[in-house]
């Protein structure tokens, strides 16, 4: 859990790749090959994102998703605007935090797509939740979330 911790605030980039092992090693177990066509890492906001230095849900994935046969994409699901961190937030506040961030700028990339999105880690589904209802409403097939861990 340290590492994880570490890796999401304390901006060691570095702690990546093992940690991206873990995720490959779950999307091998969980996944057929074939089974997604689009992989979608949970957006920061361009502030969030010049604070961390990279998008650590992004790099969990990038290594090894092309060499699985995945198109990673980072211009299809955008963050609108800044949120408060969701870390201490009550679920009705993480729901209403999140709601109506993010959008699909590219429609037709999602439609009829089985879509993969990725993010850090899991607390109440929230984050997961609001990225998937946009994709579905764009016209995904379906959307599926994989995450390095849940939080307890």
């Amino acid at each position: 859990m340290r590492a994880i911790h570490v890796y999401k605030y304390g901006k060691k980039a570095a702690v990546a790749k093992p940690l991206g092992l873990l995720v490959r090693d779950c999307f091998n177990r969980h996944w057929r090959q074939g089974e997604t066509d689009l992989l979608l890492a949970v957006p920061l906001h361009r502030k969030r994102l010049q604070e961390r230095g990279f998008n650590q849900a992004r790099l969990l994935v990038s290594r090894w998703a092309e060499a699985q046969g995945l198109r990673l994409e980072d211009s299809i699901l955008v963050r609108r605007r800044m949120t408060e961190p969701q870390t201490g937030l009550p679920l009705e506040r993480r729901k209403g935090n999140v709601k109506g961030v993010f959008n699909v700028e590219r429609p037709e990339s999602v439609k009829d797509k089985r879509v993969l999105i990725v993010d850090d880690v899991y607390t109440t589904g929230a984050t997961a939740n609001e990225c998937a209802r946009v994709l579905k409403k764009a016209g995904a097939e379906y959307v599926d979330v994989l995450t390095l861990a849940k939080a307890l």
